[in-house]
């Protein structure tokens, strides 16, 4: 897949297709706008199951409302416990993003990795790296819930 992002042509690659995360595996690369002469895609990542390996659940009732942000994570930035109640997933393009669930399951997703998140299982992400993160997250939500519930209850370590 080639994509224009902050001004740089990606292009992503290597990515196996199959039902787990663990079988994807990418590699990010920068392309110079004047090499690229046609139209290519790859497929970034086809699953049932979040990063944890928990099946997803079925889709919400009634009519769609899809979300795209993109989140900038400074360098030692460590977001708050949380939880999602819809489906999400994203493409991290730059930076090193750690992902905890509050069972101690770690995630740990590189430039330009796709990554399915947990749905309604606690968990929070670190910046551990030295650069920003930069993460685009998709979410097939539905009118007026909240893309994610925040859990300031529990201590952050």
């Amino acid at each position: 897949m080639i994509a224009l992002v902050c001004g740089s042509v990606i292009m992503i690659t290597s990515c196996k297709k199959g039902n787990s995360l663990s079988c994807c595996q990418q590699t990010t690369e920068l392309v110079a706008e004047d090499t690229v002469k046609e139209v290519s895609s790859t497929e970034l990542i086809r699953t049932n199951q979040s990063w944890d390996g928990v099946e997803l659940p079925d889709y919400f009732q009634g009519r769609p409302e899809l979300v795209a942000v993109k989140y900038v994570f400074p360098p030692g930035m460590k977001l708050g416990w949380h939880h999602h109640v819809a489906m999400n997933y994203g493409v991290l393009v730059q930076g090193e993003l750690t992902i905890i669930g509050q069972d101690g399951k770690t995630k740990v997703v590189h430039e330009g990795e796709a990554v399915v998140e947990m749905v309604g299982t606690i968990h929070h992400g670190e910046n551990r790296g030295t650069k920003p993160v930069i993460l685009y997250m998709f979410y097939l939500s539905q009118k007026d819930l909240p893309l994610a519930v925040q859990h300031p209850e529990i201590p952050m370590n």
